[in-house]
């Protein structure tokens, strides 16, 4: 019998097989979570390929621009004036003390311990969730990462999602995505039925404002002839003639003439007893 086929040695890498990735450039100006990003996403490259760490100093560092160019050269005569070996591991340790120092590490460790969702919706806080947990020193106990996040959730959502129990991590993110989605339909169809209800009490208010005086429909009463229930009916007494000349109102009217109330000076008998007593006046 045969022995197990040997493994083929990995393919040689050439710098043509690397750009192929599109690997982006890196000049320096960038914050420390993007340059940590950076060389995460090299490293995913090599590891993908198999690319041996003989290789990977020469095709990272000609992917240096401008001020990180100019600080690799400078970092390297240094080492090589104290006779520290030149080699990937070397790079990437010096990299990340210049790029991502050890105080933004362990600022993100303090942030990822003090994190809660606050304000942000659910998936952002997962993204921040598992972003900063990459920083913490600590083991990451499976059970202890979904207890943390399911603890900064806000007070509302962390009801909902408690009493499930969830124990995978994946799962607790979903499940409380869902409510999320599921509380937001709520309150958006509480919102419409409120804008619905508003404006249909606008409306009766407007057609309220509209109405005309009440004026009953004409009925035919006892005493009464069809015609005589024609007539408009005072909006004073109710009664069958206009209310200005309603008798209800008389004890309202003053006369301009004699200052009495309960006519008017057109019908002041004292303007017409003067009027008759007044002699005619002749001309001399």
């Amino acid at each position: 019998m045969h022995g197990p086929h040997p493994q083929p040695p990995p393919p040689e890498w050439i710098l043509e097989d690397f750009l192929k990735h599109q690997p982006a450039k890196f000049d320096g100006k960038t914050s420390p979570d993007q340059a940590d990003q950076w060389m995460k996403d090299m490293e995913r490259i090599f590891d993908a390929k198999r690319c041996p760490n003989e290789s990977r100093l020469a095709f990272i560092v000609y992917m240096l621009t401008r001020e990180a160019e100019h600080w690799w050269a400078s970092m390297r005569l240094v080492m090589e004036e104290r006779h520290e070996e030149v080699t990937w591991k070397a790079f990437k340790r010096k990299f990340l003390s210049e790029y991502f120092p050890d105080s933004v590490r362990y600022a993100k460790e303090v942030e990822f311990l003090q994190l809660v969702q606050g304000d942000k919706s659910v998936a952002e806080y997962a993204e921040r969730f598992k972003h900063l947990g990459r920083f913490y020193t600590m083991p990451l106990d499976e059970e202890w990462r979904y207890k943390k996040f399911e603890n900064g959730l806000r007070g509302d959502f962390r009801l909902m999602v408690a009493p499930l129990s969830i124990k995978d991590f994946a799962a607790l993110v979903e499940r409380a995505r869902v409510m999320e989605r599921m509380k937001a339909e709520v309150e958006a169809q509480q919102v419409q039925q409120q804008k619905a209800s508003g404006s249909s009490r606008s409306r009766s208010r407007v057609e309220e404002r509209k109405k005309p005086y009440f004026r009953p429909q004409p009925q035919v009463a006892r005493g009464f002839t069809p015609q005589q229930s024609s007539v408009p009916r005072c909006y004073q007494c109710n009664e069958p003639h206009l209310r200005s000349a309603c008798p209800q109102l008389a004890s309202t009217r003053r006369c301009h003439g004699c200052g009495k109330t309960g006519h008017l000076v057109k019908d002041c008998p004292s303007s017409r007893g003067t009027a008759m007593r007044s002699p005619v006046q002749t001309p001399a």
